[in-house]
This record gives C-alpha cells, sequence and structure tokens, in this order.
C-alpha cells in the first residue's frame, strides 16, 4: 500500500540573506545552542562519524568537505539528520570571492526525506564563532576575561568569532592584528575599528602578536605548523586554535588541551594529531569541552591553554534547524512545488 503524499515534507530552499536575518544580533543566544548541542554530544545522543575529504590532484591546496551527522537520536519530530558540503578554495581570496561556500541539507528523522537546503558558509561561521566565544567564556581562567586579544588570520572565520566575542559581552584593552596580506590585517583593523571601542595594533610577526597578547586565535589557513616556540607562551596565554595546523607538536605538548572531539580531532594532521604522532600516545589530551562545561574538567591557572575544535556536524544541525524553524515562523519558506514527483510505487 503506497505511503500518503502528505507524509512527504516539503522542501524548501534558504538563502544567505535569509540566513543572515535569522542569526543577526543572536550571538548570546547561538551560544548557548551550541553549548546544549555539545551537552547534547557528549551525552551520545548524536552520530558524528568522521569527515569526508575530496582533495584534488591538480589543486592540492583545495578541498571539499562532507561532514554528515544526526542530532538527537530519536527519529522524532525533536531530531534532524543532515549533511554539511563544505569547499575550501584559498586561491579564490585572490580572486576577490570569500574562500569558502558551502550548503546544508537537513533530512527529516521519520521519513529521511531532506526538507530544506541552507546556504551554509554563514551557517558554519556562525558556529565556529559561536563555539569559540563559549570556549573563550569557559576557559578564561577563575572568570577574569583576558583584556588584550589577538588573531592571527584575518578573514571571515576572525570577524565572526570577533562580532560573537563582542555581542556576548566581551570589551578588549587592545586588539592585536597579523595577517601573511596586508590589505586583509588592514581591513580586519576597519572592521573592528568599527564595531567595538579599545585600540587597534597591527603587528609584523606572529611572535609579537602571542607575546603581546592575553587571548590567541588562529584562524588562517595553514597547512603545516608555522609557530613552533614554546617559549612564545611563556605568558601561558588562552589560545582558540581554531585553524587547527598552525601549532608545532612541541606547543601542544607543553600545553593544557581541550578539544571539541578526541576522535575528530587527532586525524587530518592536526596539530593535536601531529602530537599523537610524535609520542604514540593521547596523554596529552586533557579533555574536551563538554566535560569544561558540566564542571569536570578543572582548568589550570599556570599553563598555556589550547582549545582545538574539529568542528562537528552536530552543531552545523542545530544552527540550521534553529535558522529553518526562524525562517519558517516569519512564513519565508521558499517551498519548490514538485521537488520529489515519485511518490507512488508502482505508478
Amino acid at each position: 500500500m503506497n505511503a500518503p503524499a502528505e507524509s512527504v515534507p516539503a522542501f524548501s530552499v534558504i538563502s544567505g540573506a535569509q540566513v543572515a536575518r535569522a542569526l543577526g544580533g543572536r550571538e548570546k543566544e547561538l551560544v548557548e545552542l551550541v553549548e546544549d548541542t555539545y551537552r547534547v554530544h557528549g551525552a551520545g545522543a548524536t552520530v558524528n562519524p568522521p569527515s569526508y575529504f575530496l582533495r584534488f590532484p591538480d589543486r592540492p591546496s583545495s578541498r571539499i568537505i562532507a561532514l554528515p551527522a544526526s542530532l538527537g537520536g530519536t527519529g522524532d519530530d525533536t531530531g534532524v539528520d543532515g549533511i554539511k558540503w563544505i569547499s575550501s578554495f584559498p586561491e579564490n581570496v585572490a580572486r576577490g570571492v570569500p574562500r569558502a561556500s558551502a550548503v546544508l541539507i537537513l533530512n527529516d528523522p521519520r521519513t529521511g526525506y531532506p526538507y530544506a537546503c541552507l546556504e551554509s558558509s554563514i551557517i558554519s561561521a556562525t558556529r565556529t564563532a559561536a563555539s569559540a566565544a563559549s570556549a573563550a567564556d569557559r576557559l578564561s581562567r577563575d572568570g577574569a576575561r583576558p583584556r588584550r586579544v589577538g588573531f592571527v588570520g584575518t578573514g571571515l572565520i576572525a570577524r565572526y568569532i570577533h562580532q560573537f566575542l563582542v555581542g556576548t559581552g566581551w570589551t578588549f584593552d587592545e586588539v592585536g592584528v597579523f595577517d601573511l596580506s596586508a590589505d586583509s590585517a588592514e581591513g580586519f583593523r576597519g572592521h573592528v575599528e568599527r564595531t567595538a571601542p579599545g585600540a587597534v595594533r597591527i603587528h609584523d610577526s606572529a611572535e609579537s602578536l602571542v607575546r603581546g597578547s592575553d587571548l590567541v586565535i588562529f584562524a588562517t589557513v595553514a597547512g603545516t605548523p608555522h609557530v613552533h616556540d614554546p617559549a612564545w607562551f611563556d605568558h601561558h596565554p588562552l589560545v582558540l586554535n581554531v585553524s587547527l595546523r598552525d601549532l608545532s607538536a612541541d606547543i601542544v605538548l607543553s600545553a593544557f588541551n581541550v578539544l571539541d572531539d578526541v576522535e575528530h580531532c587527532l586525524k587530518a594532521d592536526t596539530s593535536p594529531h601531529l602530537a599523537e604522532q610524535a609520542t604514540g600516545n593521547r596523554d596529552f589530551v586533557d579533555g574536551t569541552l563538554d566535560q569544561v562545561l558540566d564542571g569536570t574538567l578543572a582548568v589550570p591557572t599556570d599553563r598555556t591553554v589550547v582549545f582545538s575544535p574539529f568542528g562537528l556536524g552536530v552543531l552545523d544541525l542545530a544552527v540550521g534547524r534553529f535558522v529553518h524553524a526562524e525562517v519558517a515562523r516569519a512564513g519565508e519558506l521558499h517551498t519548490v512545488d514538485d521537488f520529489f514527483h515519485e511518490l507512488s510505487r508502482h505508478g
């Protein structure tokens, strides 16, 4: 007997402009959403398999990554399944367009039918920035937020992280900036000066920035470590290793290391993965952000703390589901009529 057609969800397409409107000014709410998702993931109520990398022999710097995931794990109306398909083409920057582009597909957990396709570069940047803002807050020693922040890498992700820090109440005496591109560094300085009070200083080296910052954020496209000297971190800053491959194994091994997910972080030649390869063990991993959130992992005050987030597909699902709900609530879903055409098994 054929299932009734009304059991198949409508399929909608949500544009980047709609995504931006749904997420704008919601930084505190989105940080809470990301933290709640980390807790669900920590409780085992997700499916988050390894990311899949599509690489190109003729374009070695580029890749497209598939992040399948399931959030909720119950198969009822509160859950969501799906996949993010995100490309990273660093040479786009020289062409005047952003490095990354992405779409997110949301699937109905009851039928498996996809019900939405969302522009996802904004969703991806948002969940990354919300994760970083959460880590910056939760890993700050004794609740005292650092006053000097430094950004190594000044692209879209750095802008979103700065936006989320400011949007969740952070203020800084100084914002440090370092980028191999002088134009990018100047552009980021302009963004900071337009959006938040405080001095902005462009550094002429990563070393100068690291030594002059209490909160250091790496948001580059580096494929291999370029920061090797643990002495740069003698003042024990909080480090958000967002781009994952800037730090040498020696720096990771000298630090207190918090990851978002151990299995995910220890692959693909990330800095923690290089540390594992160098030592043959995972003893340097001190815990996860979820353990910090639930109070089972204490953060030391006398060591450099490094947060390395590989980026979980369940975070994209959580933010994507939030966007879909907001757009639907506003009555602005653009549905594609007859997207699913063959709905009778036998014609």
